[in-house]
Formats: C-alpha cells, sequence, structure tokens
C-alpha cells in the first residue's frame, strides 16, 4: 500500500510542490475568494455552530449538549475545527456546538432549525449542505431539484437573518472527489456543479464567509488521490477532514 510520502511524491505537480495543508488552504481561499472577501469578528463567550449532513455529523452523540466536547462534536471537520479554534482562540472561552444530522437536506434543515439551531443564539452560523439534495435524486428517489435547492436555501438564510440580524454566516461549497467509489462521474458532473455554484451565488447575496471546498479538494488531488482524503468522494477521511478545517479557518480569517 503507499505511503502518504508515496502519493505526494507521485501526486505532484510544477507549482504545487510539497504545500502543507494550511498552504494550500491559503493559497486556494486567496485565490477563489480575493483579499477583500467577508471574515469573521470573533469576541469572547461567543457561540459557534455547524449545521448540515452527514459529513458534519460525522458519529456525534445526538444526545451530548455539552459543548467542546468530543461526544458532542463528533468526529469530522467540525472537531478538527473546534479544536484550533479553542487552541488558537484560549482567551476567548468559545462554546462550539456540532448540529449536523446524517442526510439531510436543505428542507430537512429547515424543518428542525427552531430548536438545532435559533434556540442556540449563535454568534457565527456555519452551513454545509448539498450533496444529498443532489445524489439522493440518484438513489433515494428524492424529486428536488437545483432550483428547489438554491430557493429553500436562500429562505432558509433569509429567516435566519431575520430572528438573528447580528449573526455571522459561513456558506460552505458542497463538493464531491472524483476517483470516489460513490461518484459516478457521468451522473454527477456537470450537474451537481450548480448546486456548488448556486451556494457561491448565495454567499454573494448574502455577504457571508464562503468556504470553497470543492476548489479546496480539487488542488488536494494533485498531491494525492481521491481514495487518500475521502474513500467514497462524499465522506472526508482524516486528512480531507483536516484539509477542511484549514480551509474553513483561513476562509473566516480566524487561523
Amino acid at each position: 500500500m503507499d505511503t502518504r510520502r508515496d502519493f505526494l511524491k507521485k501526486g505532484a505537480l510544477a507549482g504545487m510542490g510539497m504545500m502543507t495543508l494550511p498552504e494550500l488552504a491559503r493559497a486556494v481561499v486567496n485565490r477563489q475568494n480575493g483579499v477583500n472577501a467577508p471574515k469573521i469578528g470573533l469576541k469572547s463567550e461567543r457561540v459557534i455552530l455547524f449545521q448540515g449532513d452527514s459529513i458534519t455529523d460525522c458519529g456525534r452523540n445526538k444526545e451530548n449538549n455539552v459543548c467542546n466536547t468530543f461526544e458532542q462534536l463528533g468526529s469530522g471537520y467540525a472537531l478538527f475545527t473546534a479544536t484550533q479554534l479553542l487552541k488558537i482562540h484560549a482567551d476567548k472561552r468559545l462554546k462550539i456546538y456540532n448540529r449536523g444530522i446524517s442526510g439531510n437536506k436543505v428542507f430537512q434543515l429547515r424543518d428542525r432549525w427552531e430548536m438545532e439551531a435559533l434556540a442556540f443564539m449563535p454568534d457565527v452560523l456555519s452551513i454545509l449542505i448539498g450533496v444529498n439534495d443532489f445524489w439522493h435524486t440518484l438513489t433515494g428517489g428524492y424529486k428536488g431539484t437545483l432550483e428547489v435547492y438554491e430557493n429553500d436555501l436562500r429562505a432558509l438564510l433569509k429567516y435566519t437573518k431575520d430572528k438573528l440580524p447580528e449573526v455571522q454566516m459561513v456558506l460552505c461549497e458542497p463538493f464531491a472527489l472524483r476517483g470516489g467509489s460513490a461518484i459516478d462521474e457521468s451522473k454527477w458532473f456537470p450537474a451537481f456543479d450548480g448546486f456548488r455554484r448556486s451556494v457561491r451565488k448565495l454567499a454573494d447575496e448574502f455577504e457571508t464567509v464562503f468556504v470553497p471546498f470543492q476548489s479546496g479538494f480539487d488542488a488536494a488531488l494533485k498531491l494525492a488521490p481521491a481514495r487518500y482524503w475521502s474513500a467514497d468522494g462524499v465522506h472526508p477521511d482524516l486528512p480531507g477532514r483536516q484539509l477542511m478545517a484549514d480551509m474553513w479557518l483561513e476562509a473566516t480569517g480566524l487561523k
């Protein structure tokens, strides 16, 4: 079996060399977002909430409501990101929660939004949603369309801003890795690209932070193949989770 070093040697391209993940994240975010993109302002004792589907959920204990704990945060990018935030901003006594639920689509977020988002009164709200809104049309009999996805997400963002005018929102780009076992390129692309573009459009519309996860993984594929970052191309393995955390921290300015 190839080691990480073997993967990197085989996949490295001219100009990218042996970038560390934080360096890759910085390069991608700067290229995609530019220097004047929105950033998160963070004061003491603020609440940060991660919302989304299985990529965010990642095995969290849904009976645990204690912030900043392994059980409550799960084992995914939310945990990796929270760990860095709590280390970097130890003086701010942050309270970080994860309320992702596996399988969710946008309308299912809305169904639980009052208790699972607004009730936390988050100061920073991060949302990663969209892969199931597309994937389940291929495998689960879901009849939603790109238009439904964009309209539902826009309505959710507007409702959130109406209820929490001061909330700082982070919109994360849904992603899929070509070469993953669950990704049939002929069925996924270019259709899935529309869902990614919708999130970018809404991030601009609502002036939120945008985390370009797809662009990050596309760049990472030049360092190592899809199976290194995510075996199925949807759910990241450990290196993929760390890359997501680095991308999130870079895009928000909280690194």
